[in-house]
């Protein structure tokens, strides 16, 4: 898929994290960027960004669980770019824990899933009035790591939601629409470098985080790579940190062993 001359959404590229380094690596390759956050402030520094590179980008402030506001950004990308060509759903919250109140629970759900959901199912009306495009929603290997310790349960569960959201609609592709989804591991954010860099090995080994963490630049090359590969749709690219990339054999099960167990019948 060529990039360049596109009309290109990534949500949540307000912050200085995957979704500004991916706005940034689609603008370097030609893609128009409408960067989207509720940072306003942090959208007019990618935008900034984006141009002293010789890119185009304009924003405009979305909340991603509001249906509505969604559909307003798609308009706003057609109207100041031309034609949706591609759409990262990146757009994330901060994750809970589940013995905080039920509120935040939803909030995580809202953001996570039913925002990529909105994205995704408002991107492919636009995508089937221009002729085609590309998808890439953003998963994690929480949503995959059985038997994980800590974390937040409403975000594993959104971000398993999302998994399984790609993979039924690679028939899209027919129509020359393709959505795949990125699970990458531990990502170098600043929040997540702020716990992990005073970690001895010992200690991460401990808590189970990896010895290096995934760099936002190599972020970014999945989520191009996953838009402009014709031959992919509806797969998942999952990247633990420490290993190479690699996809998820398509119609995999879910789990390569099983435990045997006895069932009284």
């Amino acid at each position: 898929m060529q990039i360049a001359g596109k009309a290109a959404i990534v949500t949540g590229s307000g912050a200085a994290g995957c979704g500004r380094a991916i706005a940034r690596r689609l603008a370097s390759i030609g893609a128009a960027l409408v960067v989207t956050d509720i940072n306003e402030s942090g959208c007019e520094q990618t935008v900034r960004q984006i141009q002293s590179e010789g890119g185009k980008a304009a924003f405009l402030r979305a909340d991603v669980r509001s249906q509505d506001e969604v559909h307003n950004l798609i308009d706003f990308a057609e109207t100041t770019f031309g034609p949706l060509g591609i759409y990262v759903n990146n757009a994330s919250g901060p994750e809970h824990r589940f013995d905080q109140p039920l509120e935040y629970w939803s909030e995580t759900v809202q953001t996570e899933f039913l925002g990529t959901i909105y994205g995704t199912r408002l991107a492919i009306d636009a995508m089937r009035r221009s002729g085609g495009g590309a998808i890439v929603n953003m998963s994690s290997i929480s949503a995959l790591w059985h038997g994980r310790k800590g974390g937040s349960l409403s975000y594993d569960a959104a971000k398993a939601g999302i998994l399984r959201l790609t993979t039924g609609l690679a028939f899209l592709a027919k129509e020359n629409i393709r959505v795949n989804c990125f699970a990458p591991g531990w990502i170098a954010s600043e929040q997540v470098r702020s716990f992990w860099d005073p970690l001895t090995p010992e200690q991460r080994k401990e808590y189970g985080a990896p010895a290096r963490l995934l760099q936002l630049d190599e972020v970014a090359a999945a989520v191009v790579c996953l838009a402009t590969d014709e031959s992919l749709a509806g797969r998942v690219l999952v990247w633990w940190s420490e290993d190479a990339p690699g996809l998820i054999p398509w119609a995999d099960r879910g789990y390569g062993a099983l435990e045997p167990i006895a069932l009284h019948l």
